[in-house]
């Protein structure tokens, strides 16, 4: 399902157009992205300017975030809200399901759930001492809110969010997060991800296309890139144009890597 079809790009006004991330070169020259596939990647080197893109976006749909502040108030993302004032959006289905999550925010977000479940066991074992002498009834009350919680964290990640390795905690995550019909924008998945985990990954990702999801993905990956049927925007140049899998750099040189290693490293 495409949900976003479009993003154009009005004109800077001139206090703007020299500030960040106005002045970067492929901000500069953004007039329109078209969405013409459920998952598009975006693809480039490091500060290319993708990130910087899909931030903007985010904040222009007002996307729901995983595991940071709200895209309304994380002091990271100020100066891409200016940006975001200037996007205008075109949509097939308007859509407010889906979130944004970026690899350094899962980070997070694992770590606070592991505090969070820390502080509701304190607080349960505090209502044991405040509760001393009074009726069991009025002790259970109290701990409800607390084991109602709980529960609820164990429902969705099991023994906890920490206790998994990063590709199993990052799948358990985006799974239990996702709901259909949803826009998910997600910036360099890859992160928490093995090889493996790559691939479960993009099974992932057929499944909730078939039930009408759509994605955008900044990645460097390779594995992930070769999603069937994907729109992949390179972003090298100081210009968004699209690409096709075999024309980019990072399958070329993974692939001239594999087939000889030892071309490579003997030059270190």
């Amino acid at each position: 399902m495409i949900h976003l079809k479009s993003l154009s790009v009005r004109e800077f006004n001139e206090r703007d157009a020299a500030a960040f991330p106005f002045y970067l070169d492929v901000v500069r020259s953004l007039r329109e992205i078209e969405f013409n596939s459920p998952v598009t990647f975006f693809v480039g080197e490091n500060g290319s300017g993708k990130s910087t893109v899909m931030e903007t976006l985010a904040c222009a749909v007002n996307s729901v975030t995983v595991g940071s502040e709200s895209v309304k108030t994380d002091k990271t993302l100020a100066p891409v809200r200016r940006l975001a004032q200037y996007f205008r959006l075109s949509w097939q289905k308007r859509t407010h399901k889906g979130f944004f999550l970026r690899a350094e925010d899962f980070f997070g977000y694992a770590k606070k759930m592991k505090q969070t479940q820390e502080e509701l066991q304190r607080d349960l074992e505090g209502i044991e001492t405040d509760y001393q002498g009074r009726s069991k009834l009025a002790a259970d009350l109290a701990r409800q809110p607390y084991t109602r919680e709980l529960a609820e964290i164990q429902r969705r990640y099991g023994e906890g969010l920490d206790t998994h390795s990063h590709g199993e905690s990052f799948m358990a995550l985006f799974q239990t997060r996702f709901v259909p019909d949803g826009l998910y924008l997600l910036d360099e998945p890859e992160a928490a991800l093995s090889p493996t985990r790559q691939l479960t990954f993009i099974s992932v990702l057929k499944r909730m296309l078939e039930e009408n999801a759509q994605f955008i993905i900044a990645t460097h990956s390779p594995i992930i890139l070769a999603f069937p049927g994907a729109a992949i925007l390179s972003f090298d140049g100081g210009r968004i144009q699209p690409v096709s899998y075999e024309q980019l750099e990072h399958v070329k040189l993974t692939r001239d890597f594999l087939d000889s290693p030892e071309s490579f490293l003997r030059h270190l």
